[in-house]
C-alpha cells in the first residue's frame, strides 16, 4: 500500500474484550470521518485481549473504506504462512483492505506459556525475516511452492488465494538489524511513540534509507508510519501531542515535513468519540494540508 502522497491518520485502540460494543462504534465513525486506518496490537497471551486478527476480521466486515492492519503480528505466536492465509482471504473478503505488520515477537515468557516457540533477540529476528519470504510466496498464486528454512518450510504447497491488492508488509523496527531489514525487504515502517521518540526517528530513518540504497532500492518506496499516543485539549500544551489543536497540527506537520513521517495511528489518552472526532476533523485536514503545501 502507498500513500499516494497523502498523510495517513489511523486509529489504535486497545482490544480489550469489554471495550468490544465500543471498539466497533468508533470503527464505524472513523470510517465514516474519512481515517484510513485501524489498527490492532497482537499480545495473544494477554487475557483480557480479543484475539487481534479476529477482531480485525469483525472490524473488516462491518465497515466500508477503512484499511485494518495488526500493529504488529507476534510472529512467535503465528506461523506465518497461516497468517499469510488469514491476510490475503481478508484482502479478498474486503476488496483490498489489508495491510499487515510484522514483529520479531517480545514477552518470551508469556509466548512460552502459551505453548509459542519462544526465541530471543537475534534468532527471532532471524525468524521474521525467513517469515517474510513464506508470506510473499503464500501471495503468489504459484503451485508446488517449496522453502527450506531454518524456521519455516514450505513442501510443494498450492498458495492462494491471492491478494487483490498487493498488500504491505511493514515491520516494527528500533533495532540496527531490524532497520537493515526494513530497509531491503518491507513496505513500511511502524515505529510507536514509546519505544522511539521524535528525536530518535530522522537516525533510524536513515539506517532505514541506507538500507534500501545498499539493496536497490528507492527509500521512499517505504512508507513511514508513527504510533502515536496523546489528547487533545483546549488548554495550554502540557506536552508533547498534549494540548490545543494548533499544537497537534504544528508537531504532525513538522513529524511530517521535517522527519518524513508519512502517517499516524493515533491511541489517544481518552479513548472517546470526541477525541477521534477532532483527530479527523480538526487535525487530519490541516496536517494534510500543510503537507501538500511544502511540497508543492
Amino acid at each position: 500500500m502507498t500513500g499516494g502522497g497523502r498523510v495517513l491518520f489511523g486509529y489504535f485502540p486497545s482490544p480489550d474484550a469489554t471495550a468490544y460494543p465500543r471498539i466497533m462504534e468508533h470503527a464505524r465513525l472513523i470510517d465514516e470521518l474519512g481515517l484510513d486506518l485501524i489498527a490492532i496490537q497482537d499480545h495473544p497471551y494477554q487475557r483480557r485481549f480479543l484475539d487481534a486478527l479476529t477482531l480485525l476480521t469483525a472490524i473488516a466486515v462491518q465497515t466500508k473504506r477503512l484499511r485494518v492492519i495488526p500493529d504488529v503480528v507476534n510472529l512467535q505466536m503465528r506461523p506465518p504462512a497461516m497468517l499469510a492465509k488469514w491476510a490475503a482471504s481478508l484482502d479478498v473478503m474486503s476488496g483490498g483492505r489489508v495491510e499487515l505488520g510484522l514483529g520479531a515477537g517480545a514477552f518470551t515468557a508469556a509466548v512460552a506459556a502459551m505453548g509459542g516457540d519462544a526465541r530471543e533477540g537475534g534468532t527471532a529476528v532471524s525468524a521474521l525475516e525467513e517469515a517474510i519470504g513464506v508470506i510473499r510466496l503464500m501471495w503468489s498464486g504459484q503451485r508446488g511452492v517449496r522453502f527450506d528454512g531454518r524456521f519455516y518450510q514450505l513442501r510443494g504447497v498450492h498458495t492462494g488465494p491471492v491478494p487483490v491488492h498487493p498488500i504491505g508488509i511493514w515491520l516494527g523496527a528500533y533495532r540496527p538489524r531490524m532497520l537493515a531489514i526494513t530497509g531491503r525487504l518491507a513496505d513500511g515502517w511502524l515505529p510507536s511513540l514509546g519505544p522511539m521518540g521524535p528525536g530518535a526517528l530522522k537516525d533510524a530513518s536513515r539506517q532505514i534509507d541506507d538500507a534500501a540504497i545498499a539493496a536497490g532500492r528507492s527509500p521512499t518506496d517505504i512508507l513511514r508510519i508513527y504510533n502515536i499516543s496523546g489528547q487533545i485539549t483546549d488548554g495550554v500544551s502540557s506536552g508533547f501531542l498534549d494540548g490545543p489543536v494548533d499544537q497537534w497540527i504544528d508537531q504532525l506537520t513538522e513529524l511530517t515535513v521535517d522527519y518524513g513521517m508519512d502517517g499516524f495511528i493515533l491511541g489517544p489518552a481518552d479513548d472517546s468519540a470526541e477525541q477521534l472526532r477532532r483527530f479527523a476533523i480538526e487535525v487530519a485536514p490541516r496536517v494534510r494540508e500543510n503537507a501538500a503545501v511544502v511540497k508543492r
